[in-house]
């Protein structure tokens, strides 16, 4: 029995159908992934990687995704309340949507692939290092920006 499950017969009250409910939230998610995807896109049409040339669009779009995130994330958790479908929408949905794991890895194996182990291997561990990176110093700056003006 689930806790939802449990606090209905408890309380008398009716109970919530956990499947209807998710709706609204697989919806924005879905929309702002569309949304995030076709940015992404976008980036990769106006800035093309040359073939066995370091994917440098990959590389920024999710160094720039990350430190969105890490901004995002401090605004939404730490700094304002926002409606509860704010965080999937933006930060599952578009954030999630315009970063990509799936590129990165494929661009990992189409440099190894053209012989170039070296570029794949700086460019695994160059994107690692920056989106960490990206993420920590948008959320460090955002907190001391905004340190004294909590919820």
């Amino acid at each position: 029995m689930t806790a939802p499950e449990a606090e209905s017969l408890r309380t008398g009250a009716p109970r919530r159908n956990a499947g209807t409910s998710q709706v609204p939230v697989v919806a924005v998610v879905a929309a702002g992934g569309a949304i995030g995807a076709v940015a992404r896109y976008a980036a990769s049409l106006w800035w093309p990687t040359e073939a066995g040339g370091f994917p440098w669009t990959t590389f920024w779009v999710n160094v720039v995704g990350c430190a969105v995130i890490g901004v995002f994330l401090v605004l939404v958790t730490e700094v304002r309340t926002t409606h509860r479908l704010v965080r999937p929408f933006f930060g599952t949905g578009v954030l999630g949507g315009f970063t990509t794991f799936s590129t990165y890895a494929v661009d990992i194996q189409r440099l190894a692939d053209a012989g170039r182990a070296g570029t794949a291997l700086a460019y695994l561990a160059a994107t690692l290092c920056a989106a960490l990176a990206a993420v920590w110093l948008a959320a460090l700056a955002t907190r001391r920006l905004f340190g004294g003006r909590q919820r």
